[in-house]
Order: structure tokens, then sequence, then C-alpha cells
């Protein structure tokens, strides 16, 4: 049995294989499986702009894992709730985190670090591999050409739209970037990140004066609200 999408995507930190069943070996205990179930479901919930079933399913996964007293597992589940508010725009301090940081260890703490924008002085090398490329440390011009590549590159759907919710959080993101983050979002039909996105292109156009794109972009807005509301 294999992890799910939620943990191998968001969580290859320190303990991901904690909550690995084993296919081979023993039954996994009843935490593991209730745990991992939760955490998917929380991702589906999350992404598809269901935020009261999202905060169940978190809360229950989090029982499970907080029943165990492993304080690494709890911080990774919080550092996924984290990770999934950034790909979606939605920035804060992870306060679920940092009460948990000091016992989370040193990749963990990294991982947080890298969502909160906060790269000077960050151990590259602790990040999860799709995530190390977009932190470069270059002058200005090539920063953004390097971290425009290093999105585009990352194969992972989820990692990218979180990369690139980090590469907005730090103000480095260039419009490729969010074309990649909108293009991502909508092919899997992620609801919550492409309103987020594409709230972003409506802005950008309309700084830019160009009435006519902001209003595409608007009627695509107005069209996913419209499907959010049926849900």
């Amino acid at each position: 049995m294999t992890a799910g999408r939620a943990l191998s995507d968001l969580a290859t930190l320190l303990v991901a294989g904690l909550l690995t069943a084993c296919a081979s070996g023993p039954a996994p205990p009843q935490w593991r499986l209730d745990a991992r179930s939760a955490l998917d479901a929380f991702e589906a919930a999350w992404l598809r702009g269901q935020a009261r079933v999202a905060a169940q399913e978190f809360a229950r996964a989090r029982d499970e894992l907080a029943g165990t007293g492993d304080t690494r597992l709890v911080a990774q589940a919080e550092l996924i709730r984290c990770a999934l508010q950034v790909a979606s725009l939605g920035f804060d301090d992870c306060p679920g985190f940092r009460p948990l940081a000091q016992d989370a260890g040193p990749a963990a703490r990294a991982y947080a670090a890298y969502l909160a924008a906060d790269w000077q002085g960050l151990d590259v090398a602790l990040l999860p591999t799709p995530h190390r490329a977009v932190v470069v440390q270059h002058g200005a011009e090539s920063v953004q050409a390097a971290q425009g590549a290093a999105l585009a590159a990352i194969e992972d759907p989820l990692s990218r739209l979180v990369a690139a919710g980090a590469l907005f959080r730090a103000g480095r993101i260039v419009p490729a970037g969010i074309d990649e983050a909108v293009n991502t979002a909508s092919v899997q039909g992620w609801r919550r990140p492409l309103l987020a996105w594409l709230g972003v292109k409506e802005q950008r156009a309309q700084a830019a004066g160009d009435a006519q794109a902001a209003a595409a972009i608007r009627r695509r807005i107005e069209l996913v609200l419209g499907a959010v509301a049926k849900r």
C-alpha cells in the first residue's frame, strides 16, 4: 500500500515513512490508515474549495496523529496544511506549526521557512527535491529567469502550485509563473487555487489598463464561482 498524494507531494520531509503502510509487512496500525485517509480527504476538499469538509478532515487527521505523541507527525500535518494554503495564496505564519517547531526537526523547519518566503540563510539541501531549484542565490534578473525555469520543471502539479505560491509570497514570481499556476489549477479542476491565481491575473490586467483581458478573466472567475456555489 502506498502513501496518499498529500503525503508524497507535500510532506517529503523527515517522517513520511512513518505514515507509509508496506504491502509486504504486517498490517499497519489503524491510526496510520485513518490519518492518511483523513489527510487525503482534507487535501481534496481544500483544493475543491469545500472549507467546512476540509476543516473536519484535518481535525480528524490531527487527532489521530496527536494520539501517537509524536510531535514530528503532527508538525508534518500542519506543514501540509500550510503548503496547501500557500498554493492557494493564503498566507499566514503557520500558527499550527509554530508551537511544534522546536521538536519538528531541521527539515521541517526549513520547509516552513520556505513556505514563509524566509529564504535568507535557508539550507536548500533540507527542502523536498522539487523545491530546491526554486531558491537560487544570484542577481535579480537571473533569479527570476532561473526560478521561472525551476517552477516549470516541477512535474507534480500540487508541488508546482506550492512553489508558485512561495515565489509569489517572496515577490519573485514572473508573469509566466502566474500563467503556469493558473493552467495547473485549471487542468486539475482545483477551484480554490484557481480562483486565487485568476484573481492575481485580473489585478495585473487592471493595473496594466487592459480592460478587455481583465473582463475575460472576470468571466472565468464567475464561471468557477458558479461551480463552487452549486456544491
